[in-house]
């Protein structure tokens, strides 16, 4: 897996847009095609270039608190080895009998020659096939029979500068943890690395490439070009060059191995439930004798940063959104984490937190010139300091968002933030950071293992809840607006502007232009920026509580059923799973159940409703007069209920309950929140069919639906169609009147909870209740023998194939779906040895179970692969292959254990945890199969048997039942990438 960019201090304040995600330079998604974007503007023939300092270098063994005034978490045992590998261990019981583990190796593709690029990221790979004291094949399977699921539980993934191994172990006895150090350990040194497993990860590597190609990542490419031009970063992608991939010698990889993967680059991380001296010792017997084989590799030479004036690029991307980025490059800050540093930080972070809450305010108002704006900073690659103004544009209108965000960057380095502005978000920050103290001895295990891991690149010290909160507080004891002022203007130094635009359709008079329309704009003077007016939350009372005239405790589940004398149900379960967490969630109405078939959901709106604020208070009101509480407020349509929800702590209950209650009795449905949320779900078809994978994902739910609108991603007609009033039409009335289920786990007594929501949905008018039968019916595709195809217009080495057998929905028969689940694990393991381990033909073959608990007789178990379309066919053949294997035979024993294992351990997990009791206890109160569901969880899986396996593949996967899905690319033939196929 490749980890394109470590997560940067930045100040980027929660946009509402999922549109906003492309904002900053993390990306979700990778891959190494080369780009055909127009090269950027030539550069200065003898550039001048930024002179930077760095602190010294750690020795090794060496953590940087030792260098620095900056205290380390005592809970965390640092250490190092005579060879100089570094260990961090922490003892943590959440949850309990669980522990993680990461490996992290100081090498990445930067590390590279230019022979091997990409071959940091295919030792990763490697590392899984064989060592000298793990077989092929059967490092996975030994951690499967473990109850390691692969991917989930086991994985890595390859950065610019760093790998990371990474296990998650469901248990803390001696086998399991005595497993999973000795294949970390066989990773740093005892790799095989043998020429037939090469040659048969090619394939998959390449499929890995591929899969991730898209739009956005060569957008990424060409903005990495223009913003650290002449350095090395952009010159090594983590995916390398295809054609490395393809030739590479054995030997290649063996001599990375061999000069970065050596103790004094690498750092163990085990967090988790076990005697800390115990573990210590572990480590230090296992991995002491570790030594590097020959010589050490070097550290590359990065590049400096050049001085550049103005300079713009523009990239035309069809199926990307109208993204630009103005930056300001500067060197690298690589001085030693310090206190001073963090001050230094932490201010410069609260100037972006005004600057962008400024812009969002832009964004929400009527007409407004960007979709989505942000600015933030941070290190890139320990290679320049980046300092970028984003924003994502209406289509096809550039110009007024450049304007807009220009000016308001300008206001604020001219005029500063005001005391009010940096009052709020000291207040925001503070209510976050009290939050995590309180919550710090339940912190979850992988979590703390990756913020240690994620500390390592950077050199940073780990710190405690506690001490970052203590720090914070001494900040801003006296921070003036004016210390944050002058550090915000600060970080617009550097050299620069750049303007980098990504466009779907070229710009008339191209670079010229924007250079030309940023030039004009920066001389309109900016005014200061308007006051804010002071508002006061109008819905602390929403009448006279109600009472309660049912109660009932189900003991088992330590959870209380009760009902209010309007009608409204509440069912709450305490927990200690996390300290000072409480979640929420209302379920309202009976969502896709309630909607005609045949018409357009308005499910792509529903981010507005939350949006539109309430009746007496606009959303950006409403986030200002609340900044000192915690709480949440997300809208969503499920199949059976419309959704609130939210998370928050004990003394902050009645805020969140208060602020549901609001949104389920007065929602705002202001226009401006429909139509910013439109213009977006305009610009998302042409991204998705820019790749294979885009068009499966926006019309699979629509087709498994046969046909059904409430699944379909509406049409460009049905967009423009649309208005504002019909979100109020779609939702309004369930929400008002409908029935109404509130449902709150986590640190809460059953009073206190039952109490909050007398005073809130308690004292709503009447609601009505719930019908009988709360099941629907929605058709399924029916069988075929030659497949759907839908087209995109992406790479012509790109298809997906896919394939569904319908089986029924779960309430029919609870059992039955537990062994088609469980058919499918087996599957899922067998097309993964075949098309992943023995053919190389894909990066990560899928195959899952689905059984509704709403739609009567829906369900299905379904296989997906991604690969070039030469091998669509041979997937089909070898999924009825070995569909017919099980319908012939069960499955083996060690099969099942590496089906069933994993599963039962990730259920396991999940009961430990608010979100799953959230989830499982929505609609339990007037549906009696959900509490069986829940109790009967864990023994339905473990009775599972091999018979029960194989009489599901009888019954449900036979060729007459198979319903098949092929997206392919659109060009002419879709003519393969032979040399990929192969």
């Amino acid at each position: 897996m490749i980890r394109l960019v470590r997560p940067a201090l930045v100040a980027v304040s929660a946009l509402s847009l999922t549109a906003c995600a492309g904002l900053t330079d993390k990306l979700p998604s990778f891959s190494g095609k080369a780009s055909d974007a127009p090269a950027a503007a030539a550069k200065p023939a003898k550039p001048a270039l930024f002179a930077s300092a760095a602190a010294p270098a750690l020795q090794p063994g060496q953590w940087p608190q030792a260098a620095t005034d900056v205290a380390a978490d005592p809970t965390v045992r640092f250490g190092a080895l005579p060879n100089g590998m570094r260990y961090a261990l922490m003892r943590n019981a959440t949850p309990p009998g669980q522990a993680a583990l990461r490996l992290h190796i100081a090498a990445g593709s930067l590390m590279e020659t230019d022979a091997q690029q990409g071959l940091a990221h295919f030792l990763e790979h490697m590392a899984f096939n064989g060592s000298k004291g793990i077989p092929e094949g059967e490092m996975v399977k030994a951690l499967e029979r473990q109850g390691l699921a692969f991917g989930a539980d086991t994985n890595a993934s390859t950065g610019f500068d760093e790998t990371v191994y990474q296990l998650d172990l469901p248990r803390t006895d001696d086998a399991t943890v005595d497993l999973s150090l000795k294949m970390m350990r066989e990773t740093a040194s005892e790799l095989l690395i043998a020429a037939d497993a090469v040659d048969r990860e090619r394939g998959v590597v390449l499929s890995e490439e591929r899969t991730r190609d898209g739009p956005s990542w060569r957008v990424f490419k060409a903005r990495l070009n223009f913003n650290l031009k002449g350095q090395r970063p952009p010159e090594r992608l983590p995916i390398g060059k295809v054609d490395v991939l393809r030739t590479a010698p054995r030997d290649e990889i063996v001599d990375f191995y061999h000069r970065y993967y050596r103790p004094e680059r690498a750092t163990l991380v085990m967090v988790g439930d076990f005697d800390v001296d115990a573990m210590e010792a572990k480590i230090k017997g296992l991995f002491g004798d570790w030594s590097g084989t020959g010589p050490a590799g070097a550290n590359p030479d990065r590049g400096k940063v050049a001085k550049r004036d103005l300079e713009t690029m523009i990239v035309v991307e069809p199926g990307s959104a109208t993204n630009m980025q103005i930056s300001w490059v500067s060197p690298p800050d690589l001085a030693r984490d310090s206190n001073a540093e963090r001050r230094k930080s932490w201010t410069e972070q609260l100037g972006f937190a005004v600057l962008n809450r400024r812009l969002e305010a832009i964004a929400r108002g009527g007409q407004p010139p960007f979709l989505s704006a942000g600015a933030f900073a941070g290190d890139q690659f320990r290679t320049a300091r980046i300092t970028t103004l984003a924003v994502t544009a209406r289509p096809g209108e550039w110009q007024p968002a450049l304007t807009a965000v220009d000016a308001e960057q300008r206001r604020a380095v001219q005029y500063g933030v005001r005391q009010d502005e940096l009052d709020r978000e000291i207040a925001e920050i503070r209510a976050s950071l009290t939050a995590r103290v309180a919550a710090a001895a339940t912190r979850r295990t992988p979590n703390l293992a990756d913020g240690i891991v994620g500390s390592i690149g950077d050199e940073e010290v780990v710190t405690s809840p506690a001490q970052d909160l203590a720090f914070f507080e001494a900040l801003v004891k006296d921070l003036k607006a004016e210390t944050v002022s002058a550090a915000l203007k600060k970080a617009f130094a550097g050299s620069g502007p750049l303007v980098f635009v990504a466009t779907p359709k070229p710009i008339d008079g191209n670079e010229a232009a924007v250079t030309a329309a940023l030039e004009s704009a920066r001389k309109v003077a900016v005014a200061p920026p308007e006051a804010v007016r002071q508002v006061a939350w109008p819905y602390e009372s929403f009448g006279a509580p109600s009472k309660v005239v049912e109660q009932t405790d189900v003991t088992d589940l330590d959870a209380a059923f009760v009902r209010f004398e309007n009608g409204v149900r509440l069912t709450v379960k305490p927990t200690k799973f996390r300290d000072d967490q409480v979640l929420v969630k209302v379920r309202i109405g009976d969502g896709l159940l309630s909607q005609p078939a045949d018409r357009q959901s308005l499910g792509w709106a529903s981010g507005a409703v939350i949006e539109g604020g309430l009746a007496k208070i606009p959303q950006e009101d409403i986030e200002r007069v609340l900044a000192s509480k915690l709480y949440g407020a997300r809208f969503s349509v499920e199949d059976d209920a419309y959704s609130l929800s939210g998370g928050t702590r004990p003394e902050d209950l009645d805020t969140q309950l208060q602020v549901l209650a609001a949104y389920a009795s007065e929602p705002g449905w202001r226009p401006e929140a429909f139509e910013r949320l439109r213009t977006y779900a305009g610009t998302l078809n042409a991204q998705w069919e820019a790749t294979d994978n885009g068009v499966f994902s926006r019309d699979l739910a629509g087709l498994l639906h046969n046909g059904d609108r409430r699944w379909t991603w509406p049409s460009a007609q049905d967009l423009a169609s649309a208005a504002p009033g019909d979100l109020k039409t779609a939702f309004n009335s369930a929400l008002t009147t409908g029935p109404l289920e509130i449902v709150i786990v986590g640190d809460i007594t059953e009073e206190k909870a039952i109490a909050a929501v007398a005073r809130t949905f308690g004292a709503l008018p009447a609601r009505a209740q719930r019908k009988d039968d709360p099941m629907g019916v929605v058709g399924f595709p029916a069988p075929n023998a030659a497949p759907e195809v839908l087209t995109h217009k992406g790479r012509d080495d790109q298809a997906v194939a896919y394939v569904a057998w319908k089986t029924d929905d779960f309430f029919a028969d609870m059992q039955r779906a537990r062994n088609a689940a469980v058919l499918a694990d087996v599957m899922n393991l067998r097309l993964t040895d075949e098309l992943r381990e023995k053919q190389g033909a894909t990066y990560s073959p899928s195959v899952g179970s689905v059984a509704s608990d709403v739609w009567r007789g829906w369900g299905y178990v379904s296989a997906r692969v991604e690969v070039p379309p030469a091998l669509v066919d041979g997937f089909y053949r070898d999924v009825a292959k070995i569909a017919a294997d099980l319908r012939a035979s069960p499955p083996t024993a060690d099969e099942m254990d590496r089906a069933k294992k994993p599963r039962l351990e990730r259920l396991t997990k999940a009961r430990e945890t608010n979100e799953y009791w959230l989830g499982e206890l929505a609609g339990a109160q007037t549906d009696p199969r959900r509490l069986a569901t829940i109790r009967s969880l864990l023994a339905g899986y473990e009775r599972v048997t091999a018979a029960d396996v194989q009489a599901a593949a009888k019954q449900y996967l036979t060729e007459d039942k198979a319903w098949r899905l092929v997206v392919r690319p659109a060009t002419a033939g879709g003519t393969p990438d032979k040399a990929a196929a192969q």
